[in-house]
């Protein structure tokens, strides 16, 4: 058979995988080039490279090579091709097409004019043309133009080889199957599964790499179950060689399947262990792979020798996403210590610093990417000699990135810091304050807001307009959040970051992720959950620590209604400072949740304590109660759709609160408070109460700096 020069592609960093299974194969002149690897050998060869490569993305049959000044030099030498002898003339084409010239400046245009001058030709030379098809054609072309020079393809693979026909369902983000296969080559997979090693994927998702695992180790093609290829309509397609090749492959499956070794997948989601059982039965590997829904934190390894878990852990592409995902690589490496002695790790993943929390040592780090980004394939041998104390590296991680981040011009900031943490810490320590505002924008260039809540930071970046320079602006956000855990000494997964900006109608209540991870702080007596990842604000506004001590102080034996509650902070320090009883309205059913959860902490149970879901302004025409001590804290604009109309501070503030003084029992008091910076209060048209400014007195030391971040009254009865 005659001997043919093929290219398979592959991303970058597969190459060499991609060029050891095509010697196995019995490839021959097996050579790396930009994109992939050229090889040569029959066309059985490419058959084989299409149904037996794991790795590579597509087997193409170059026709030809030549130079193309411009647009229409390139017209010309493709209409010279003998595009007959490939494609019938009343067949499919479609064209991919890359690169620019002369001419052609895009690839849509470049697509149309090599499909004009395969037309052209079929048309004067058989008085008919072929037609587009671009899902399923007879032959896909491809076409490349680079610095005057054209190569033209065909597509014997057709769709890319990552489409291996057993994804039915998937998940957020999955691995494409060949990369995968990569991956579990480079793991050392195939020589552990020949051994009877088990394996163990605990973050599964749609079960790829599990089921690829089994593919491998009982010889089953990876091509098996597609049923079209780029040559099936090809004019140059054999099929007795094809089918030769699919009977073989069938044989070699059957007495495959009998050799894999136990496979265990899991995941904490239903939907990725409903997904990992749907595609393990497209598979046909169902009965080969055992998969249940479990915490990682639980995954424990079977009896028996060792085997390798391998793993691709959820990785943020954004500043501040892989610190929330810091917790979760130290699991992995408290897990893996603890309970896999002896096993191979590997886990694959798009911020390898965070593989720096294992506290272990990789002994082998290979470069792959994921599409666009750049990943690294973390190896672990899971042995004592390669266990690192974590909190040594910690801190030499910090001492490092505090160094290059004061070389990189951010002295000034940590100065400020240190100056900060010195005054309002001490401050802090003597009133026995554990939450409070750390930094806020002291210096214009780092325009964040820095919260302390206990052993956690809470940080958030102020938009910067539009005249800053957003990739320095970047860079200083990076210097923020290098800095923060070495000046105060704090694991760089317990800092948050959110970027705030200005917030619209219901948009401030809308989660901003959904880890539903819960932190418990403390405010004077009171313990409160917070939340630092998943809404704009943690739960507990900082700024209103002394209101909320104010009502504690005046709450005994006075019945307390608490409206816009949020998540009820005030009304759990209106109980524990002996309310008789207490009302939370707002209209959030999320909020009052939260409200509930903080007063069970308190354990603060029974009737007398009631959480009710409605529109305040609705709700305040309609009951018919009085209070005691009321505290009235409404957002500064509100448009919710389950509003019947929008709400806004200065325009609506004068008709809220005669509906709230209303309910005021005799000798009540309400605490009214804004955070609207230019509110203007009506006096005039409240003239017939008595009004106290109390802005000065709930001011608290940390939030001095910005003494318009709220306004605050004292009202009551004339």
């Amino acid at each position: 058979m005659t001997e043919q020069i093929f290219f398979a592609t592959a991303p970058m960093g597969v190459e060499p995988l991609l060029a050891a299974e095509l010697a196995e194969l019995g490839a021959a002149a097996v050579q790396t080039v930009r994109g992939g690897i050229t090889f040569q050998g029959p066309l059985e060869l490419a058959y084989r490279a299409c149904l037996w490569s794991r790795t590579a993305s597509r087997v193409l049959l170059p026709l030809a090579e030549f130079p193309a000044a411009d647009a229409e030099t390139l017209y010309a030498g493709i209409h010279d091709l003998p595009w007959e002898d490939h494609l019938a003339p009343d067949g499919t084409l479609s064209i991919e097409f890359s690169g620019s010239g002369p001419g052609i400046d895009h690839s849509h245009y470049g697509a149309q004019r090599v499909k004009d001058a395969i037309v052209d030709r079929f048309r004067a030379r058989c008085g008919q043309r072929p037609g587009v098809d671009p899902r399923q054609p007879d032959v896909r072309i491809h076409a490349r133009w680079r610095n005057g020079q054209a190569t033209i393809s065909l597509d014997l693979s057709g769709d890319s080889l990552h489409r291996r026909g057993y994804r039915e369902a998937t998940v957020t983000a999955p691995l494409k199957e060949t990369l995968a296969a990569a991956l579990l080559l480079k793991a050392g997979w195939p020589t552990i599964a020949a051994a009877g090693g088990p394996l163990i994927d605990p973050l599964c998702g749609s079960g790829t790499l599990v089921i690829e695992a089994a593919w491998m180790a009982g010889d089953h093609a990876p091509g098996l179950l597609r049923s079209h290829w780029g040559f099936s309509g090809w004019l140059g397609h054999i099929p007795a060689l094809w089918n030769r090749l699919l009977t073989e492959a069938d044989e070699r499956c059957a007495v495959g399947q009998t050799q894999i070794p136990l496979l265990l997948a899991s995941d904490h989601d239903p939907k990725a262990v409903r997904a990992t059982l749907i595609n393990a039965g497209r598979a046909g590997v169902a009965d080969r792979v055992r998969v249940e829904r479990r915490e990682w934190a639980a995954v424990k390894p079977p009896l028996g020798s060792p085997g390798l878990v391998i793993a691709n852990p959820p990785y943020g592409e954004r500043l501040g996403d892989a610190d929330d995902l810091s917790a979760l690589y130290v699991q992995l490496g408290d897990r893996l210590k603890s309970h896999f002695g002896g096993w191979r790790a590997a886990l694959f993943t798009g911020a390898p610093e965070l593989g720096k929390r294992m506290g272990l040592r990789a002994h082998k780090t290979n470069v792959f990417y994921n599409g666009p980004l750049e990943c690294r394939l973390l190896q672990f041998q899971v042995e004592p000699q390669f266990f690192v104390d974590r909190n040594a590296a910690d801190r030499f991680t910090r001492a490092t990135a505090l160094e290059q981040a004061v070389a990189a011009g951010a002295e000034g900031f940590v100065n400020r810091l240190r100056k900060n943490l010195r005054h309002l810490g001490r401050w802090a320590e003597r009133e026995g304050v554990s939450c409070y505002r750390l930094y806020d924008a002291d210096l214009p260039e780092y325009a964040v807001a820095i919260d302390r809540y206990e052993q956690w930071l809470h940080v958030q970046e102020y938009a910067p307009p539009a005249s800053v320079d957003s990739a320095r602006a970047h860079e200083r956000l990076e210097q923020v959040m290098a800095v923060l855990p070495a000046v105060l000494e704090v694991p760089p997964d317990q800092v948050f970051l959110k970027i705030r900006q200005r917030q619209k109608g219901a948009s401030q209540y809308q989660k901003q992720a959904d880890q539903g991870r819960f932190h418990e702080v403390h405010e004077g007596p009171a313990r409160l959950w917070v939340n630092f990842t998943d809404y704009l604000d943690t739960g507990l506004f900082l700024d209103h620590r002394p209101t909320r001590q104010l009502l504690r102080e005046q709450a005994s034996g006075r019945r307390f209604l608490n409206l816009f509650g949020y998540t009820g902070a005030a009304t759990v320090h209106a109980a524990l400072g002996g309310a008789i009883s207490t009302t939370t309205v707002d209209l959030s059913a999320t909020y009052l949740d939260w409200a509930q959860r903080n007063l069970e902490l308190n354990r603060i149970h029974g009737s007398r304590h009631q959480l009710i879901r409605a529109d305040c302004r609705q709700w305040l025409t309609r009951t018919l109660d009085h209070y005691d001590l009321i505290f009235l804290d409404p957002p500064t604009f509100s448009n919710s759709r389950q509003l019947t109309e929008s709400f806004e501070i200065q325009r609506d503030h004068v008709e809220l609160l005669r509906q709230t003084l209303r309910l005021l029992a005799p000798g009540g008091v309400l605490i009214f408070s804004t955070n609207h910076r230019k509110f203007r209060l009506e006096a005039e048209a409240l003239a017939d109460f008595h009004l106290e400014d109390w802005s000065r007195r709930t001011l608290p030391p940390d939030f001095a700096r910005d003494p318009k971040i709220h306004r605050c009254w004292r009202i009551t009865q004339s």
